[in-house]
């Protein structure tokens, strides 16, 4: 059994303020006049500068996405909570601080305030200065671009101005939603050692998942000198292939992690000279960049990766989270919002290869090989398997219960009530199961939508909707 203390992992002293895009109009003007006694970072002399200085990255919160619904009903896939008291997020994050990284925007728009209030607290008030943030930059309209994102190119674009401020060589560009270990040191040193204008993360082994965001052809140097987006199936019967090129040299088609190192000079040129009405990176820009003769590397990723972009991966990471992945090390914590939560309470609780977050309060039950979220009641001789219990944002006593039964008719408190059974199901926040439940799947159901009954199926697994009411003696 492993308990989770975000007590133990939310320290961190190498971080400054969360600042809104507004605050750029107070000081934009005053910064842009310091910027010219600021000498040029050229790539070569960029290589003496630690990253907290020569490169900023951009994180993106996730867009809309149907694989995911309905854990994105109401929040986007940055912001989905994840083994007991995380956000997805917040691992791409913490690999940007312990890779020393600490200019960090989150560009966010689809269904952001559950994220961009996440980030605001968990990232704010550690006061060392002013080149160390993490800055929320979402989704706005001015009198040039009357519209929204049009996707990852564009918002770049879009955002240029921001990111101009600090005298960069380097972006690091990074999906918000992917589960991952990663020191950026490394790949950093290999795209300057390079000298590359692009270096793209692959990954050396492929699984039936690993193809979201297309693959690229790959020489013996390293060299990419082919990107493309295709379907599942075109992606998995040509990854890992090895071929031999006109030219005599041998390649090999490896998926792309989605992670890019863009020099800022060369990303400047390709949105606002080379391609501007481009709005991907992965389907234009990448491509595009090759077609200009730029030099585009590879930089191969053999750790543990998961893009979790449909309920089956998001089932699969929790899982994956209680014995491979590994939020206990020292030299690379994970970070989240700090809660002052107390310990969880178990009252002759059986528990066997699962995570329980902070602040719960588990009666006389039966856990196995689950994930247990912040806040979560479980009642007496409740039967829990192979399940993620996402948790609550309050707690609700008895007395709560009666006097909302009156205003609203609730006559059943959020948690887990007596005598229930959940096998392989995901329970999202606030959800309130009554007694003798038994949310089990019986029937087999590959997909189903349930939603006026408060839940939905998806690849096999229920899913409880936030805030659903499941009566009592429910069979599902």
């Amino acid at each position: 059994m492993q308990i989770s203390s975000s007590s133990f992992i939310t320290k961190f002293t190498n971080l400054h303020m969360v600042r809104s895009t507004s605050d750029h109009h107070q000081w934009r003007h005053n910064y842009n006049l310091k910027q010219l006694f600021v000498p040029n970072l050229s790539v070569s002399n960029s290589q003496h500068l630690p990253l907290n200085q020569s490169v900023a990255a951009i994180v993106f919160g996730g867009g809309s996405d149907s694989e995911l619904y309905p854990l994105t009903k109401t929040r986007s896939k940055g912001a989905i909570p994840i083994a007991a008291n995380y956000r997805l997020i917040d691992a791409v994050i913490s690999n940007c601080i312990n890779s020393g990284i600490t200019k960090i925007y989150a560009i966010t728009q689809f269904n952001s305030t559950s994220l961009n209030s996440h980030l605001s607290k968990a990232y704010s008030g550690f006061g060392l200065g002013k080149d160390r943030f993490v800055e929320v930059i979402a989704a706005y309209q001015s009198l040039e671009d009357q519209g929204w994102f049009q996707g990852t190119a564009d918002a770049i674009r879009r955002c240029l101005w921001v990111f101009e401020e600090f005298p960069v060589t380097e972006f690091l560009v990074l999906p918000g939603h992917h589960l991952y270990k990663m020191d950026y040191k490394m790949l950093i040193e290999d795209h300057r050692r390079s000298r590359a204008d692009i270096t793209i993360v692959g990954l050396s082994s492929v699984t039936d998942h690993d193809f979201g965001f297309g693959f690229m052809e790959v020489d013996s140097t390293n060299a990419v000198t082919r990107f493309t987006i295709k379907g599942q199936q075109d992606l998995i019967s040509v990854a890992n292939r090895t071929a031999t090129r006109s030219d005599g040299t041998s390649s090999c088609s490896v998926p792309s992690a989605g992670i890019y190192v863009i020099g800022r000079e060369q990303m400047v040129k390709l949105l606002r000279e080379c391609l501007i009405k481009s709005k991907d990176l992965a389907s234009e820009i990448i491509p595009g960049a090759i077609s200009e003769g730029m030099k585009v590397k590879a930089h191969m990723f053999d750790g543990y990766w998961e893009d979790v972009r449909s309920i089956g991966a998001y089932y699969r990471a929790n899982m994956e989270s209680i014995k491979s992945y590994r939020f206990y090390d020292r030299q690379c914590p994970l970070y989240t919002m700090p809660r002052c939560l107390p310990p969880s309470s178990m009252s002759v609780a059986v528990i066997t290869n699962s995570i329980i977050g902070d602040g719960c309060i588990l009666d006389k039950c039966v856990i196995r090989g689950s994930v247990v979220g912040m806040r979560t009641r479980i009642a007496d001789e409740v039967i829990v398997e192979d399940s993620i219990i996402v948790g609550s944002d309050i707690y609700e006593m008895e007395e709560d219960v009666r006097r909302k039964g009156k205003e609203k008719k609730i006559e059943i408190r959020i948690g887990i009530g007596e005598k229930s059974r959940i096998r392989r199901a995901i329970v999202d926040k606030n959800a309130r199961i009554g007694k003798n439940v038994m949310i089990i799947n019986r029937d087999n159901v590959e997909e189903g939508n349930r939603e006026a009954q408060g839940y939905v199926i998806r690849e096999g697994i229920i899913i409880i909707l936030r805030n659903a009411v499941i009566p009592n003696d429910s069979i599902l």
